[in-house]
Order: structure tokens, then sequence, then C-alpha cells
């Protein structure tokens, strides 16, 4: 079997299909990439270690993914999908690094909230993009 036989309260799956597992590191690897991010500051989001990040970002990653990674991923995806309905230009990929004065981020840059908070932080800056389009 590919994927785990369970899932947590979540529903969310680890993934260990080689298919599936390359198909969602290329598809993180081009969201961090169209924000501009330093292999560093996406090795840091996605919470591995550079070398494992470079080898992503190769298309040499042979791994599976737990659950964290893929919620991770699921996260980053929804936020990379939800900025380019809600803007149009050049600011869908500026936005993560720009420093916001606005609630929750208190002058920080969203990047540097994510990374410090880890999923509950990307959860929040999620749900901060579909409130602003409307979503909530």
């Amino acid at each position: 079997m590919a994927q785990a036989a369970f899932a947590d309260e979540t529903g969310v799956r680890p993934l260990s299909d080689r298919d599936q597992v390359a198909t969602l590191v290329r598809a993180v690897v081009r969201a961090t990439a169209s924000w501009g991010l330093s292999s560093a500051e996406a090795a840091a989001l996605f919470d591995v270690p550079p070398a494992t990040w470079a080898r992503m970002k190769s298309g040499s990653f042979n791994g599976s993914l737990d659950r964290d990674k893929v919620t991770r991923a699921s996260l980053i995806l929804g936020i990379y999908k939800g900025l380019r309905l809600l803007f149009n230009g050049p600011l869908t990929g500026r936005w993560p690094g720009l420093p916001n004065k606005g609630a929750p981020y208190e002058g920080r840059r969203p990047l540097d909230m994510m990374i410090a908070g880890g999923i509950p932080a990307m959860a929040a800056v999620r749900q901060h993009i579909d409130a602003l389009r409307g979503g909530l």
C-alpha cells in the first residue's frame, strides 16, 4: 500500500508513493521559488535540512513525506493559490517576503512568522489570505 493505512483526526496521511511525493515536492519548490525564497528560507519553511531541500529542488529526493510535511505542503500551496487569486501582478510573489503592519504580522514578514510559528502560523496566514479574498 502506497499510503499509510490510517489518517489522524485531520485526515492528513503520510505519502510514500514516489509519483505523489515527487509531484507534491515539485509544487512546493515552484511555489517557494515564485515567492523568491532563498534555499535556506524554503528549507526552514518546509522544516527540512538544507541538504534535503537541495535534493528536493534538484528532483533527486527519493524519500517519503510524513504528515507534518504533507500538511506544510498543503498550507504552502493553499497560500500560493490564495495569493494568486487575491493579487494581480508582482505582489502575488512578493507578499510573503514583505513586512506587513497589519494583524497578525506586527511589522514582520509573513514568511518570518510562518518559519518561527510552524504549522499553526502557516494556517493563520492561509486563513488571513482566505479572509481577504472573502472566503471566510
